[in-house]
């Protein structure tokens, strides 16, 4: 893990969500002296189970999964990607332990912002909240396709959810041992899935 230059040399951040709502310069200002960057390697342990998570982390570029133990079997349950915000949801909403483990699939490089400084924003700036609201949906409505995924009783029927719902470029990104995991299905018929279906996934891919 490398801490990076503080954002007001790098304005990603500050394009990013200047997306999704108008921001002042006031705002600007606050992001711009408390956001901070870091780069994680490939491999690398965001938190573990029993970690205490204060940030919420937003992600430039790379991959980041959760997951938990359940007799001694790696269970994935969820994947984030590039422009997407990431953190325990225990640990960071309740200020307890996290329930979950959170690693790096590829070199990834992320923006975050702690907690105590969040809510200072949202006290504070009256856009700030409104700019929260929008990526806290945006958040919860990637956890819903997730649940409703994770309830679906068929193999293929959760494949094709997760084509709908998802990047297609993630196929390639996320190696199958995790994909499978996040998708309930075994190595193997996740791999027949695929090559059974490689039409398509093309198609989807040139449209």
């Amino acid at each position: 893990m490398r801490p990076t230059k503080k954002i007001h040399k790098n304005f990603f951040a500050l394009i990013y969500l200047n997306s999704i709502v108008p921001i002042s310069t006031e705002v600007k200002s606050f992001l711009a002296e408390h956001v901070r960057g870091v780069q994680f390697s490939k491999g690398d342990m965001v938190y573990r189970e029993g970690d205490t998570c204060t940030k919420l982390y937003l992600i430039k570029k790379g991959l980041v999964r959760g997951y938990f133990l359940s007799s001694g079997k790696d269970v994935t349950t969820w994947i984030s990607t590039d422009n997407e915000i990431f953190t325990s949801i225990t640990g960071f909403f309740t200020n307890q332990p996290a329930k979950e483990n959170i690693q790096c699939l590829e070199d990834t490089d992320c923006l975050y912002l702690e907690a105590e400084d969040l809510e200072y924003g949202m006290r504070t700036f009256s856009e700030f909240g409104e700019l929260y609201r929008k990526l806290m949906v945006e958040y919860y409505i990637h956890a819903e396709n997730r649940a409703f995924m994770a309830r679906i009783p068929n193999a293929l029927k959760r494949w094709n959810y997760f084509m709908e719902t998802n990047k297609l470029e993630l196929i390639n990104r996320i190696p199958n041992k995790y994909l499978s995991s996040l998708l309930a299905m075994r190595p193997e018929t996740l791999s027949r899935i695929i090559k059974e279906h490689a039409e398509s996934i093309e198609k989807k891919g040139k449209g």
